[in-house]
């Protein structure tokens, strides 16, 4: 019976404001009825204003994080988030392949939500051409999945292109996420799956600020569902579901792009459609 209970990893930055990063995952697994385990690659001076500073954990303890939960637990299924730069984009890697951690869902997280680079500018390329071949799942916004894939995303006809591109680069499942787009109503992501087949998921936008860690808490709510032995639509759509009622039902926390309610019931209230690619 010994590590019978689902226990999933995140392997990112830390955020001392603790709305996002590891802080957001971790809450989002604890709400989702998973045992959360962490490697730390850096560490932010960090709140709803932005980012003061961070830095980067030396590798070789990265290594050390790896090797620990490795040795002792039983992880179904894990995340990536915040990875700095190249080295230890590199080093994630260079563990992902050395140990089998169930389904790895990659948040290519780049940049944070009041504007601070979260990856250097040379790592990208990195994390397209090693980290994305492993993904079971990518989660990039709109921005994000410009700079993987090289194209201009004005429209859904582009989400789709940006989804199949990312299949292309290896990545199984794909989800680009709408929530930067210019439309006043509704976030609206796209859906690729592994089979070929694609949706949209569309939720009610509700007008606030507190939106910080939206992008972490998707991928660890996904990365939770997984690990439960859902199955991938399933799990994409509670994900959408959980992060649309984290942001509906606000806590008024700091000055800033405040927190996400991790408290949240999923909410009843996002639809989907299916997708003609």
């Amino acid at each position: 019976m010994v590590n019978e209970f689902p226990q999933v990893l995140t392997i990112a930055g830390t955020d001392s404001g603790g709305g996002a990063g590891v802080m957001a995952d971790l809450k989002t697994m604890q709400a989702r009825h998973v045992f959360g385990t962490a490697v730390i690659v850096a560490v932010t001076a960090q709140n709803t204003l932005g980012v003061q500073d961070f830095m980067a954990l030396p590798t070789k303890l990265i290594d050390e994080q790896f090797a620990s939960l490795a040795a002792d637990l039983k992880i179904r299924a894990c995340k990536t988030g915040m990875l700095a730069d190249a080295e230890h984009v590199h080093a994630v890697v260079a563990n992902l392949q050395r140990y089998d951690f169930g389904p790895v869902i990659v948040d290519p997280v780049m940049i944070a939500k009041g504007g601070a680079a979260l990856l250097a500018a040379d790592a990208v390329a990195t994390v397209r051409d090693e980290l994305i071949p492993l993904a079971t799942v990518v989660t990039p916004n709109l921005p994000e999945a410009e700079q993987l894939t090289g194209l201009t995303i004005s429209d859904e006809a582009g989400m789709v292109a940006a989804g199949q591109a990312l299949q292309q680069l290896g990545a199984k499942n794909v989800i680009i996420k709408g929530g930067h787009e210019a439309q006043p109503t509704l976030a609206k992501d796209f859906v690729l799956l592994a089979d070929g087949s694609a949706f949209w998921l569309s939720a009610p936008r509700t007008d606030t600020v507190r939106t910080h860690g939206t992008g972490d808490t998707l991928s660890a709510c996904l990365t939770a569902e997984l690990a439960k032995g859902q199955p991938m639509a399933t799990a994409i759509k509670t994900a959408k579901a959980y992060v649309t009622a984290t942001i509906a039902a606000t806590i008024q926390v700091g000055h800033g792009h405040g927190p996400l309610n991790h408290w949240a019931t999923p909410s009843t209230e996002v639809t989907s459609d299916d997708a003609k690619i």
